[in-house]
């Protein structure tokens, strides 16, 4: 681990658009002042994550047999078997391997209400404003190309797939369970109320406290993989190409460099208890841009020190598995490699906890936090059946199992405590999730919530278990933000999140209205509060506020700077699909990929960061 230099020069007191000081020695990763013309110099396209497949082959959903969709197939006992393919036998006393006891109808009850709004009409982009969020701008569909070009590229090559990490931040030695993008893995309060910790500051007029230059990329077609970043009291740790720094998080000083064997392909959204964060890299580093290794290490580190604990991979058939995503609960580091199955790690030490075992039952994921989730695929290619479970995070021990009807091949968590998860219906759909169920503690469904699609603005990443962004669970409900549509002035445009009972699936009547050229969407709860961000119009900056969970009202938290160069950066990150994290009066924005600027003029960053005091 290298030693920590001097802190780096930050943006002067003019903000953006000073002149340019030579980058640190230390190349990327050391953060730097802002370029010539600022901000506001061109900046490359938004690195949205691409959509790679899941791992899972496409499927065709066999015909109808019994009841339809929205009610569970009969539930058959499977025959006597021995341990569950790496896991502990069920606890005595409860029914067979992974299959509760008698449930209500799959999707039952179904009590939507039928809230939604139409969808957006198309306004005309101002010519010169900075896209992205609310904002209207020339290079939408520009950018959108770059992100299909990207994603295309990613699985010509081979591509991997990537996670982006927690949205909310910890206190060093403090438990994290924020969720990837907006999520809030480890649930919310029950009850609805105040109480949240994030106060607000005496200015909520944030300044740029440092920005990450991109690595320098000289290949058109390359695009690395800078996936990962935590945050706590007092450090910002943001994955660079084949290492992490951890950064003062109000300075931008270096702090610590923890070098890897290879690129980044997941980051654990939790930091555990014990300050401790987690890694998938791939096993050696890139000879060239399609030189993609497996991502077959998983690597846990103190987020503080940059102190590397372990690295391990799984070897089950003397190849080594891929994994996907990585998650932390207890003491308790799960990894997911879709349809080759998942592996456990004791967090301290790494010791294999459990993984897959020969037969027809596999782990696809997990999702950590407070409770330990598991998406679970059994039988063979065309006849395979899933079912979501709730594990021992020491063990792995089945506590109860929901099975998925035949046909459905995916499950996005998006609380684990309580558990809710949501599911495609469709072939095709513009979010990701359409229906999401709540459990009980017991495992027994307590409703089902129909979000219509395209009609809300929350999105979950293809093939994944844990990476749904924009929408999370609080006070025993479900916020999710609309789709924009037409404001109240003339040629403007808006959104507002809603809620929905986990008791009931019924909208609860709440709106968070976002304001005239605004787009708002969860980040995650802080305590009774739900914290959101907003965007703004071309000469606004954007905001974090806090909810008050009764009463609704917002409080503002922090405001970017409104200039042009800001605004624009902060668009590049995509901000509702960027790694985001907000606390105690910072935020920070991070991207996952890197790749060649279109010209040699464009400015690209890898992250951002403003506070407020």
């Amino acid at each position: 681990m290298s030693q920590p230099p001097p802190p780096p020069n930050q943006p002067p007191p003019g903000g953006f658009g000073a002149p340019q000081d030579t980058p640190p020695g230390g190349g990327f990763g050391a953060p730097q002042s802002p370029p010539p013309g600022g901000f506001g110099a061109p900046q490359t396209p938004p690195q949205t994550p691409p959509q790679t497949p899941p791992q899972t082959p496409p499927q065709t959903p066999p015909p109808a047999q019994g009841p339809g969709y929205g009610y569970p197939p009969p539930q058959t006992p499977p025959p006597a078997q021995g341990p569950g393919y790496g896991y502990p036998q069920t606890p005595p006393g409860q029914p067979g391997y992974g299959y509760p006891g008698p449930q209500p109808g799959y999707g039952y009850p179904n009590q939507q209400s039928g809230y939604g709004y139409p969808q957006p009409q198309t306004v005309p982009m101002q010519q010169g404003a900075p896209q992205g969020g609310g904002r209207k701008g020339p290079g939408a569909q520009v950018w959108i190309v770059v992100a299909a070009v990207a994603a295309i590229a990613l699985i010509v090559g081979g591509g991997v797939w990537y996670a982006n990490s927690s949205s909310g931040g910890t206190k060093d030695k403090k438990s994290a369970s924020g969720g990837t993008g907006g999520d809030n893995k480890g649930g919310g309060t029950t009850g609805s109320g105040s109480g949240g910790k994030e106060k607000v500051p005496a200015n909520t007029s944030a300044k740029v406290l440092f920005q990450l230059p991109a690595p320098e990329i000289k290949d058109k077609d390359e695009i690395d993989s800078v996936a990962g970043s935590w945050l706590t009291d007092s450090v910002y740790a943001k994955a660079g190409i084949n290492k992490i720094v951890g950064y003062d998080a109000d300075t931008g000083a270096i702090k610590w460099t923890l070098p890897l064997d290879g690129q980044t392909c997941a980051g654990s959204p939790e930091i555990s208890s014990s300050g401790v964060a987690a890694v998938v890299t791939e096993s050696g580093k890139r000879a060239n841009a399609r030189d993609h290794k497996p991502c077959s290490d998983v690597t846990a580190f103190e987020v503080a020190t940059g102190k590397k604990l372990w690295t391990k991979s799984i070897n089950p058939s003397g190849t080594p598995l891929r994994f996907g995503e990585v998650s932390i609960s207890g003491n308790t580091v799960a990894a997911g490699a879709g349809y080759d199955g998942g592996a456990a790690f004791d967090l301290t030490t790494g010791k294999v906890l459990w993984q897959p075992k020969v037969g027809s039952c596999t782990d696809v994921g997990y999702a950590g936090g407070e409770q330990l989730v598991a998406v679970r695929k059994c039988g063979d290619y065309g006849n395979e059946t899933y079912e979501v479970q709730l594990l021992d995070q020491k063990t792995g021990a089945v506590k109860w199992g929901y099975k998925l009807p035949k046909g459905i091949d995916n499950a996005k968590v998006i609380s684990t405590k309580p558990v809710v998860f949501g599911l495609d219906s469709g072939d095709v759909t513009a979010s990701g999730a359409t229906d999401v169920f709540s459990m009980d503690d017991t495992g027994k469904l307590r409703t089902k919530i129909t979000l219509a699609d395209g009609k809300y603005g929350h999105d979950c990443g293809v093939g994944k278990i844990h990476d749904c962004h924009g929408i999370t669970v609080g006070n025993d409900k479900l916020y999710v933000p609309t789709q924009q549509h037409d404001g109240t002035g003339q040629s403007t445009q808006t959104n507002e999140i809603i809620s929905f009972s986990l008791a009931t699936g019924k909208t609860t009547g709440d709106k968070i209205d976002a304001g005239d050229d605004y787009e708002i969407f969860p980040i995650r709860m802080d305590g009774g509060n739900l914290l959101a961000y907003k965007s703004g119009p071309y000469d606004k900056g954007a905001q974090v506020v806090s909810v008050d969970g009764t009463t609704l009202k917002q409080t503002k938290l922090l405001e970017t700077p409104a200039s042009e160069g800001v605004l624009s950066a902060i668009s590049s990150m995509v901000p509702k699909n960027s790694e985001l994290l907000y606390t105690d009066g910072r935020l920070f924005l991070g991207k996952d990929l890197a790749s060649k600027p279109y010209s040699s003029d464009q400015k690209s960053y890898t992250a951002l960061g403003f506070g407020a005091k």
